[in-house]
């Protein structure tokens, strides 16, 4: 994962691609946080590939509450530019699963845990978190857990 960041990064570079290049520097940066991060707990740990597609998640969502408050402020080029931002970053994101692809998921980890009521949501969550990571927005996946264990 990382490789092909800095792959893009060296693309981006030789094509004097400014706006492609700032946003892979702040990605990159967003990684090397979490690197010094896990230093700083002692261990040898390293950033995984799920930990950056969670940081890339986490980017995506921010740039696009940013750009819904620039709209609602009238400012649309800080808005467009944010979404540029999340279409590179989501170049890096595996395919999100559409809404009955999400279902399946979240009705398979229900099986999965064995879960009956809504004290067994946490369960929930961390099977779908620990394999659709990137994926789907666990924020739209809560509500549905929910409903279905309700």
């Amino acid at each position: 994962m990382r490789n092909r960041i800095t792959d893009a990064l060296k693309t981006a570079m030789k094509n004097k691609d400014a706006a492609r290049l700032s946003t892979l520097r702040l990605i990159n940066a967003a990684i090397k946080d979490k690197d010094i991060d896990l230093r700083g707990k002692g261990d040898d740990a390293t950033v995984t590939d799920a930990d950056v597609l969670s940081i890339l998640g986490k980017m995506v969502k921010q740039r696009q509450e940013s750009a819904r408050a620039y709209e609602e402020g009238g400012r649309l080029e800080l808005a467009e530019k944010e979404l540029t931002e999340v279409g590179v970053i989501e170049e890096f994101l595996p395919k999100q699963l559409d809404e009955a692809e999400t279902e399946a998921a979240v009705k398979a980890a229900i099986a999965k845990v064995g879960a009956e009521s809504i004290r067994d949501m946490g369960k929930v969550m961390g099977v779908l978190k620990s394999k659709y990571t990137g994926q789907m927005d666990f924020g739209r996946v809560g509500p549905m857990v929910k409903d279905l264990l309700g």
